[in-house]
């Protein structure tokens, strides 16, 4: 019985997958959750991380990082991978593709005396693969036992020191975020009881902090540099409004029509690309609330948190890249709006315009059928005086031929309205044939 149970049980994921067809994304979203695992890390260590901004396509950064491994002797990464890590003898590199940015982590083990007295960045490239584009983050933390009730922050700018601990009071965590000499910000985490594996996602967290935030203000210089214009737009739609309040013509309203349509050309472009950015701005901002939350900061007396010094910078940064997107969106509607009514003023004033010159054409046309009834007549009038003529000769002639007395002027008389009725009649009738036509 138990023989023939796992048998049958041997044979359930064959008969699964006869019966089922698997879905080709499948094992992409199930190891999505596992994309990115922490990395223990023990103490002490020293880890100098970057971003840089991507500039080339996913294919070519591969291609560099490949090129890495292979000549330091380490596994490429596979194809489409968006997360490898090279082992370079002591040192251990971690190399991360995000969506606009790519972070490299070279995590080694800590210098003599000062574990903040390594290379500077420009020195710090033989040991990374070629970066995709410009660096926008650089920080070195430094992972060390805590020896004390608090580590030795001397090293750090007072007017800036946020010390707090985290993780329950697991390790305290320092930091001024301004850059040393070297062009890293520094980040000192002093381990109290922390494993390995909690100190390395308390200092993954901590790094992604540094860089989200960074990026996050990326949208300020944007919305800087919009602010201005979207001043001198609305200036300039509050001019047209005001000049189609007091002036009319149809010129006119096709001279602020075409203006109305440039501005508002101008402003969606100005949207279209900063809309992706203040978006982001938002997103990472997010991504930077959600990390406060994950290293459960408890404030230390005495000093600066972390989250309340950067919420009290950031704020206002923020705030700036949501005005100026609520002006352009505002902006934006304003623009339709005056545009849609003046339009319908331009058809307004077209449509009196075609109705003046209906009824100009209907004057003419009724000019025009009056004249025509007066020629009528003198036509009429004409062709009946030949016609009397010529029976005026034949009654003259037909007196000589036929030998027959009578008076030639009474004939020409008597068909006169004879005439003028055959005439009037045939007009007539050519008249109404055109008509039908």
């Amino acid at each position: 019985m138990d023989d023939t149970a796992q048998q049958n049980g041997s044979q359930q994921p064959t008969k699964a997958q006869a019966l089922f067809e698997i879905h080709p994304l499948r094992d992409a979203l199930v190891g999505e959750v596992h994309a990115r695992p922490f990395r223990p890390l023990d103490t002490p260590r020293v880890l100098h991380h970057m971003a840089f901004l991507s500039d080339v396509e996913a294919t070519e950064e591969l291609e560099a990082l490949g090129r890495f491994c292979t000549a330091h002797g380490a596994l490429p990464p596979g194809p489409g991978a968006r997360h490898h890590v090279v082992t370079l003898g002591g040192a251990e590199l971690r190399w991360e593709r995000h969506t606009e940015f790519t972070t490299m982590t070279l995590a080694v083990a800590p210098p003599p005396n000062d574990a903040f007295a390594a290379p500077n960045i420009a020195s710090l490239s033989a040991f990374l693969p070629k970066p995709p584009g410009p660096l926008i983050a650089a920080t070195r933390l430094a992972l060390a036992p805590l020896e004390d009730d608090l580590p030795d922050l001397g090293i750090f700018d007072s007017s800036s020191l946020c010390v707090a601990r985290a993780d329950s009071g697991g390790a305290v965590v320092a930091t001024d975020f301004r850059p040393d000499p070297s062009g890293f910000t520094r980040i000192l985490v002093a381990n109290a009881r922390l494993t390995p594996a909690r100190a390395g996602a308390l200092v993954q967290r901590l790094l992604e902090i540094e860089t989200y935030r960074t990026l996050a203000i990326l949208g300020l210089p944007e919305a800087q540099r919009i602010g201005p214009i979207v001043d001198r737009i609305e200036n300039e739609l509050a001019a047209l409004t005001l000049r189609m309040k007091d002036e009319v013509g149809l010129q006119l309203s096709r001279d602020l029509l075409e203006k109305l349509v440039g501005l508002a050309a101008e402003v969606e472009s100005e949207a279209a690309g900063a809309t992706y950015r203040f978006g982001a701005t938002r997103a990472y901002w997010e991504l930077v609330t959600q990390r406060f939350v994950s290293i459960r900061e408890e404030r230390i007396p005495g000093y600066g948190s972390i989250e309340g010094f950067l919420s009290r910078r950031m704020k206002p940064a923020l705030r700036t890249c949501d005005s100026v997107e609520r002006r352009l969106t505002d902006l934006s509607q304003k623009l339709a709006r005056t545009s849609n009514l003046l339009r319908t003023r331009v058809d307004i004033e077209l449509e009196s315009q075609n109705r003046d010159l209906l009824q100009s054409m209907n004057r003419r046309a009724r000019l025009q059928l009056r004249l025509q009834r007066t020629v009528e007549g003198l036509s009429v009038a004409a062709v009946s005086y030949y016609i009397v003529g010529l029976i005026g000769y034949l009654a003259k002639g037909g007196e000589k031929v036929l030998g027959i007395a009578f008076d030639p002027s009474l004939a020409t008389a008597a068909a006169v309205p004879v005439a003028v009725l055959l005439v009037w009649l045939l007009v007539r009738r050519i008249r109404g044939g055109h008509i039908d036509e």
